[in-house]
């Protein structure tokens, strides 16, 4: 594999090295994020650490792949800014957290610190009270109608003007 750098721009605010490469990959598939990662941070003179693959993309069929890069000056400036998503896709496929992994695992976590509850001791069922023969009168209440109704419907639309245009 080969490596050309189509740009390269300094970003002194962020403290890293914004590339463009194309990795040239013919007979292969295309190289996955670890391998380009290696390829610059070799190019760069840089531990791998400190480089981060943003995007790859290569045309259909193509032996060609472009490259996003970031190369940072200090490991620590990385870790404040690159997205978790983005270091998740750079590590190797066993490292990896899946979503559906850690939602499991989240929801497994709370599940298990539970304390066991304290057994309530078993009352004796106490019977329902009697119901009395009477049954007190429900206050009755009359529906109560709506107040008055809408005056008028708005007036209805103008009738459509007749086409201009003869029939042909």
């Amino acid at each position: 594999m080969s490596v050309e750098i189509i740009a390269e721009h300094v970003n002194p605010l962020l403290g890293r090295k914004d590339a463009k490469l194309i990795v040239h990959h013919e007979g292969s598939g295309t190289p996955d994020r670890l391998a380009i990662r290696k390829i610059a941070s070799d190019h760069f003179k840089t531990p791998q650490d400190k480089v981060y693959v943003r995007s790859v993309r290569t045309r259909t069929g193509g032996s060609s792949a472009v490259c996003q890069v970031e190369v940072y000056g200090d490991s620590k400036l990385a870790e404040k800014i690159v997205p978790a998503y983005v270091k998740n896709r750079n590590l190797p496929p066993g490292q990896r957290v899946s979503r559906k992994k850690g939602a499991e695992e989240e929801k497994a976590a709370p599940a298990a610190p539970k304390p066991a509850a304290p057994e309530k001791k078993a009352e004796p069922a106490k019977p329902a009270p009697a119901k009395e023969s009477k049954v007190a009168p429900a206050e009755t209440k009359t529906p109560t109608k709506p107040e008055a109704k809408p005056a008028a419907k708005p007036p209805a639309k103008p009738p459509a003007k007749p086409d201009s245009k003869p029939k042909a």
